[in-house]
């Protein structure tokens, strides 16, 4: 901040706070007082994908990923971490540059704020930004990272405590021919995973091929869902869904609306999973009421945040409505965020969760998520566990001070 002025400073690449490398990453526990956000710092990090593209419905593919991380630092010298990840402009509506844009917007409103109280933090962020969940969804999780901290506790703790020994990952199968899918399944297996996700979405005739080729080098008890990312007309869908009808595996968002997936719905036997349409505590009781689903997809990013997400995940315990606790894309800190909130989930509501570090070709941290034969579990360090290397960072592309 300027001298003689109070209002927030906005400083770009290449000019740090003065004590900005000496706080990060500070493990602390602060109960006896106040604490007030005093900095926000907003850096963008290029996510190479180790196999190189990730394709799915439509045509759609992205070969790296334009992912921002957050510091929200506070007068004591605590530092939280949050990050957010777009899959691409088109997959949600979300891209990169809108939500450091947006970061601008909100950033300022949570100065002076205790990050502790996340019900005044979400309340500020809506004055300051309508809608826009995904911009908000870094400094949630920043928050939740600095309240863990605070208290002495991992997140997990805070979100509702671990409960089992680990949690079931799932796959993602980049679109590709029936026999390259095939064969990428086979070499997740080797590696211990027992649940795929495999990107439909495509030409008819060709899905069923994929879907046929990887359900036959699978085991029973092995979990296959045909993830078609809004890809399909009914008319399309329910073609794949009556030539596959024997097979065992689960249908995941067939079509673009409700509406269109009850269609498929009502004319399929097999088990479905609602994810692009699950983006709020109302889309969720619409689908609730309508039967539309049986598993739903929770993606932190989607709804706004920890906060809303996990208010997201107790309805659906209440339903009972199982669930694969997720996010859009990430790295580092996304992933420690997910394990948290999926290992603290309910292990009988835990349908799968995602680990995005095994699938980017970049870090910027020591990886504090346990990992044994594809399943994950949750870091046991204070907060979200994940201490940044700022150096890997580079500078800031903006500081709220």
């Amino acid at each position: 901040m300027g001298a003689g002025s109070d209002r927030p400073a906005y400083v770009g690449r290449g000019r740090y706070g003065v004590n900005a490398t000496r706080l990060a990453g500070r493990p602390c526990r602060r109960e006896d007082g106040p604490l007030r956000i005093r900095e926000i710092r907003v850096f963008a990090v290029e996510l190479p994908l180790l196999e190189g593209r990730y394709a799915w419905a439509d045509g759609r593919a992205v070969e790296r990923f334009d992912s921002t991380l957050v510091s929200v630092a506070t007068d004591d010298g605590l530092v939280g971490w949050g990050e957010v990840c777009p899959l691409g402009p088109a997959y949600l509506p979300a891209h990169a540059a809108g939500a450091r844009t947006g970061l601008a917007e909100v950033g300022p409103a949570l100065l002076g704020c205790d990050p502790r109280d996340l019900d005044l933090v979400h309340r500020r962020m809506a004055r300051a930004l309508k809608g826009h969940p995904f911009v908000k969804s870094a400094l949630d999780m920043a928050c939740h990272d600095l309240a863990a901290r605070a208290q002495g506790v991992p997140l997990a703790t805070l979100l509702g405590g671990t409960d089992g020994e680990a949690v079931e990952l799932y796959r993602a199968i980049s679109q590709d021919t029936p026999e390259a899918m095939a064969a990428a399944v086979a070499r997740y297996r080797d590696e211990g995973y027992r649940r795929f996700q495999l990107k439909v979405g495509g030409e008819p005739d060709v899905d069923i091929e994929r879907i046929r080729a990887v359900r036959a080098v699978l085991d029973g008890g092995e979990v296959l869902v045909a993830d078609a990312n809004t890809g399909w007309l009914p008319h399309e869908a329910l073609r794949v869904v009556r030539a596959v009808r024997e097979l065992d595996l689960y249908i995941e968002q067939p079509c673009a609306t409700l509406e269109e997936c009850l269609i498929v719905r009502r004319a399929c036997d097999h088990p479905m999973v609602l994810d692009e349409i699950v983006d709020g505590v109302g889309a969720l009781l619409a689908v609730w009421r309508a039967g539309a689903a049986d598993v739903v997809n929770l993606k932190i990013a989607k709804l706004g945040g920890l906060r809303p997400t996990r208010l997201a995940r107790d309805l659906c315990v209440e339903l009972g409505i199982a669930m694969t606790i997720e996010d859009s894309w990430g790295g580092d800190v996304t992933t420690a965020a997910i394990a948290h909130l999926a290992h603290s989930t309910p292990e009988p509501f835990r349908f799968s969760a995602t680990d995005f570090n095994s699938y980017v070709g970049r870090s910027v941290a020591p990886d504090p998520v346990r990992r044994v034969a594809g399943r994950i579990r949750a870091p046991t360090a204070l907060g979200l566990g994940v201490e940044i290397d700022e150096e890997a960072l580079g500078p800031p592309i903006l500081v709220v001070r």
